[in-house]
């Protein structure tokens, strides 16, 4: 399975994002509103300048203490985050996942935005694809 067939899957390829200049409180509630862990943050709208997660949010919280709900989400996100395009695989999505240890990966082509898939949507859509190679064989051993 290819990124592009997962996003598909999805069926709503708005990505949520946010200005770096938007405060964590602001953030938070988005993230809140849109029932998200992650959000894109971006000046435009249309690149991924970095990423800010809920993870990210109770880290500094943890750390730094309430007052970082007043700093902007550049002051947070991630820079630069790792990102994928849509002829990747959900594994080689899933081992930068893995590695790099976190949950969302903005979806770019030609440094364009064009969506975002979260380590949920990759475990869903190899779960659905184990499942169809197991009833493939199933078949195959029953005769069909």
């Amino acid at each position: 399975m290819i990124v592009q067939q997962i996003l598909t899957s999805k069926g709503n390829d708005n990505v949520v994002t946010v200005s770096p200049d938007l405060s964590i409180t602001e953030v938070a509630k988005i993230l809140t509103q849109n029932r998200i862990g992650g959000v894109v943050v971006s000046s435009g709208g249309d690149t991924a300048e970095g990423i800010l997660s809920e993870r990210d949010i109770v880290r500094a919280l943890a750390n730094r203490g309430p007052d970082i709900m007043q700093e902007n989400a550049n002051a947070l996100m991630t820079r630069d985050p790792t990102c994928c395009q849509r002829r990747d695989t959900a594994d080689q999505v899933l081992r930068k996942m893995t590695d790099g240890r976190f949950r969302h990966m903005p979806v770019v082509e030609d440094g364009k935005l064009i969506g975002i898939v979260t380590i949920g949507d990759v475990v869903k859509a190899r779960l659905n694809e184990l499942s169809m190679e197991r009833d493939a064989l199933e078949g195959m051993i029953a005769g069909h």
